[in-house]
């Protein structure tokens, strides 16, 4: 089962195949940021993690 790699929570596959960026990574789930900005929050994480 596929787990958000910011809080370590479980999601289901089908919340995975939509947030989750290129390499399969989930920056970012509903227990961990609102549900509205749950895109928003993966990609500044995403980015954050690069630098």
């Amino acid at each position: 089962m596929p787990e958000c790699d910011h809080c370590g929570a479980h999601v289901s596959e089908r919340f995975a195949r939509v947030f989750a960026d290129a390499e399969g990574r989930i920056r970012a789930c509903p227990a961990c940021s609102a549900n509205a900005g749950i895109a928003e929050v993966a990609r500044q994480r995403s980015r954050e993690a690069r630098v």
